[in-house]
């Protein structure tokens, strides 16, 4: 007798026939199946593998509990398991709730998306495909929009005595404003 998918790849399949087009999360719950409880954790999971499904803190066209997958996860693009609850709580409270690229805080208004709040994700530093791994030191809080502006695409970090040397031909001026930035930082940590 032949096994019945799992709901991940139910939702997937549902979603796929779906494309630019809102479904709810009660069709995602039946979709998922009976007694399935963690549909949201499927769908974070699909983003995850580079499926871009937006929900009400993506699109303040769409309202709470409505979905849209605007791309399907590329071929080939498998991370394996995600990373879990309690690694991504530890990222997120050690980098304050904010974005370690742009700043912006869980929450806050999004001024570069107007109408939607600021929701964090966790990113690698140096991406899986790169060879970057689950662990703490390898991770950090991005917004959504610097999160999808990073997939897959982010070089290594620069290193010190690159960052130095960035730091010795700034004005004066913007010497001051990064040393202040780094006391922000670190007095946030």
């Amino acid at each position: 007798m032949p096994r019945r998918p799992g709901s991940k790849a139910r939702i997937a399949e549902f979603l796929r026939g779906r494309v630019g087009k809102i479904v709810t999360s009660e069709e995602l719950q039946e979709v998922a199946g009976p007694g399935v409880t963690e549909w949201a954790r499927r769908l974070r999971e699909l983003r995850d593998e580079g499926w871009k499904i937006n929900s009400h803190n993506d699109r303040s066209d769409l309202s709470p509990g409505e979905y849209v997958c605007e791309q399907v996860g590329k071929a080939g693009y498998v991370f394996g398991k995600p990373i879990s609850g309690r690694l991504r709580a530890q990222v997120l409270e050690r980098n304050g709730y904010t974005c370690q690229m742009c700043g912006a805080g869980a929450g806050d208004d999004d001024t570069r998306n107007p109408g939607r709040k600021v929701r964090l994700h966790v990113g690698h530093i140096i991406d899986k495909s790169h060879g970057g791994q689950d662990v703490l030191s390898n991770l950090r809080a991005l917004c959504s929009v610097c999160n999808q502006g990073a997939k897959n695409i982010a070089t290594e970090p620069p290193s010190w005595i690159w960052l130095l040397a960035q730091i010795r031909r700034a004005s004066i001026a913007d010497q001051r404003k990064a040393l202040e930035w780094l006391k922000r930082r670190l007095d946030e940590t």
